[in-house]
């Protein structure tokens, strides 16, 4: 089976009716397991994040802080989510999956973790729900130790992965792609990385077109050798922050585009989840299943590895 990474304090207690859908995450666990694609032999949980990774793409005096408790409140209402020792959990659990994710992908070509894709997160601080970037994190972690020369990021959520661009301003070996509505959140968008403007209110047949032209013609003139692939599902037409209209159906043939491509190269793929917004939590969790069916069709058509040993490949980082 594909390998998934998840660990149940992904979802914490939270406010009720708040915007950001923290249940999504157990909810998305629990869809998957009825859906028969997620179990015991297939689920990893990824160890706690050495501070010491984090460090090396973040600022310092800003995991610090946030770790104790002493953003300010700017820096809170920025972030959008009440501190709590919780908070700080599920965090620095939830990067450490991606690194997890990223880990087995370069063993099997795919897999997919059941959170991640928090890429409003800049260097020296957060936003958009956004504390610390996972997919700049462990992008640096993969340079750092040796395991890939060159990350591209295929970040296709609807909001501009403006954090992200942010850390690779001046670095060639991590190139970060954002697929966006250009009508939408950030106002201020990073000219940094590349970035593909989609209109306010494109349908699936427009985006998908998009979505064609760019990628292969990216792959081909950067040259990675590992993928990371953001697939938010707030591009929904009914996701309340989106102003995109695709369905389901066109967020299948997205995520199957996109990774089929990708290994059709020879490019290991680590799949994030990205955002999704709706006032029915288990509706987003749903939507993200989308990926993991996806990328389930494709484990199994492709015949790709048996799960791997996670043994003495990959030193303990994280």
């Amino acid at each position: 089976m594909i390998p998934f990474v998840y660990h149940p304090n992904y979802s914490i207690e939270f406010p009720d009716n708040h915007r950001f859908p923290m249940s999504k995450f157990r909810l998305l666990a629990e869809h998957l397991s009825k859906l028969g694609l997620l179990t015991s032999e297939n689920c990893h949980e990824p160890s706690p994040l050495s501070l010491a990774t984090l460090m090396r793409a973040h600022d310092k005096q800003y995991v610090q802080r946030f770790v104790r408790g002493q953003l300010t409140p700017k820096e809170e209402r920025e972030i959008g989510l009440p501190w709590s020792e919780w908070l700080v959990e599920r965090t620095l659990r939830a990067v450490s999956g991606t690194i997890l994710t990223a880990e087995l992908a370069l063993e099997t070509k795919l897999a997919c973790h059941l959170a991640g894709g928090t890429h409003h997160a800049h260097p020296t601080h957060g936003a958009g729900f956004c504390i610390f970037n996972d997919l700049a994190v462990a992008s640096k972690d993969l340079i750092y130790r040796g395991l890939a020369e060159k990350v591209m990021i295929l970040d296709c959520d609807v909001h501009q992965g403006d954090g992200t661009a942010a850390f690779f301003a001046n670095e060639d070996r991590i190139i970060p792609v954002s697929w966006h509505c250009y009508e939408n959140y950030p106002i201020d968008k990073n000219p940094n990385g590349v970035n593909v403007a989609i209109p306010k209110r494109a349908d699936g047949a427009l985006y998908l077109s998009v979505l064609r032209e760019t990628l292969p013609r990216l792959l081909l003139k950067h040259q990675p050798d590992f993928i990371f692939y953001d697939a938010g599902i707030d591009v929904h037409v009914d996701d309340r922050l989106g102003f995109l209209t695709l369905t389901d159906d066109d967020i299948r043939e997205r995520d199957r585009y996109v990774i089929e491509t990708c290994l059709d190269l020879g490019l290991p793929v680590a799949c994030v989840i990205g955002g999704g917004y709706d006032r029915q939590e288990w509706k987003v969790a749903q939507r993200h299943s989308l990926l993991h069916q996806v990328a389930s069709e494709i484990w199994y058509e492709r015949g790709l590895s048996s799960m791997p040993s996670m043994s003495s490949s990959f030193p303990s980082n994280h």
